[in-house]
């Protein structure tokens, strides 16, 4: 094989790389959009919300992420070093305030109190 004949191998080798690279950018630029048409508006297929969707974003409402109900269940117990009743009851509120998880679905093992004198 001379030369010239490798340099268009190489060439050829390539070009199929860059035309592959090329095909499989516009096949998930599609497979994109027509994931975007199924998924409108923070709504699934099941008809369930997204978390995080506009959907949920209403005022005064807490988004449900794991769909379970409010009720009275006990999720083990939870173990207090140095911080009273009211002071934990007040973490644990805080706690499902930021995240958007209602505190039936939250499980807290310990909550303790640490000095900052450190």
């Amino acid at each position: 094989m001379t030369f010239i004949d490798s340099l268009w191998v190489s060439l050829l080798g390539m070009a199929v790389v860059f035309t592959v690279l090329i095909l499989l950018s516009f096949f998930i630029t599609i497979l994109s959009q027509i994931l975007g048409l199924v998924v409108k508006n923070g709504q699934d297929t099941n008809g369930y919300a997204i978390p995080g969707s506009a959907a949920q974003r209403t005022e005064g409402t807490v988004p449900y992420i794991l769909g379970e109900p409010d009720g009275d269940w006990s999720a083990g117990e939870l173990k207090l070093i140095g911080v009273d009743e009211k002071t934990a009851a007040m973490i644990m509120a805080i706690v499902s305030d930021e995240s958007e998880i209602p505190l039936s679905q939250l499980q807290f093992k310990t909550i303790k109190a640490i000095d900052s004198s450190l």
